[in-house]
């Protein structure tokens, strides 16, 4: 019986926020998944064990919440001024459907923490405290700006910040969304009705 090849992949599994994801770095994907498309979405859905009639996702990484069936793929930023890209996809449960259209602004604050952990950004020479991570968040094009905490040279993840609905401390990310309201690069919007 003719099986389908085995592949390795590097991933790290993250908690952001209130969500959880599978993350990526885009060189590290296969070459075909590299790019947008149906075999970077087949590869998507079947790491998080999509579509799932069963609605469990026993057999992948989602945790068959929307909150936990999650995707980052993250890469040097092909963006002037920023560190990385980042691109997010919310996959479906039970459909064969990855949604790429907007963000996930829990997995934002996990972004730099994977950006400098899996090597992306060199941050060996920076002393104790905070690193400023500049992400270009690719599905809605707008900035977000991390405030990682450091430690004896790599990310800091033990802390006292308490966040509702995660049961234990962690240390504090802060984030800044740029312009979120904007129409068009350079363009100021409305975030609410006036």
């Amino acid at each position: 019986m003719a099986h389908a090849p085995q592949i390795k992949i590097a991933a790290t599994y993250m908690r952001g926020g209130t969500s959880k994801g599978v993350f990526f770095r885009l060189q590290d994907l296969p070459e075909r998944a590299q790019v947008p498309g149906a075999a970077r979405d087949a590869l998507l859905l079947r790491v998080i064990g999509s579509p799932d009639p069963y609605g469990k996702q026993i057999d992948g990484m989602g945790a068959a919440t929307s909150s936990t069936s999650k995707t980052v793929i993250v890469s040097i930023s092909s963006q002037p001024g920023h560190d990385v890209d980042y691109l997010f996809g919310q996959v479906s449960i039970d459909q064969p459907f990855v949604d790429w259209s907007g963000n996930c602004g829990n997995l934002s604050a996990a972004v730099g923490a994977f950006a400098i952990g899996s090597g992306l950004l060199d941050i060996s020479a920076a002393p104790d405290g905070v690193v400023t991570v500049r992400i270009w968040q690719a599905n809605i094009g707008k900035t977000i700006i991390a405030q990682v905490p450091i430690k004896n040279g790599a990310v800091q993840e033990t802390g006292d910040f308490q966040l509702d609905g995660v049961t234990f401390p962690a240390a504090e990310v802060e984030l800044a969304f740029l312009d979120p309201a904007a129409e068009e690069e350079g363009a100021g919007g409305a975030m609410f009705p006036t």
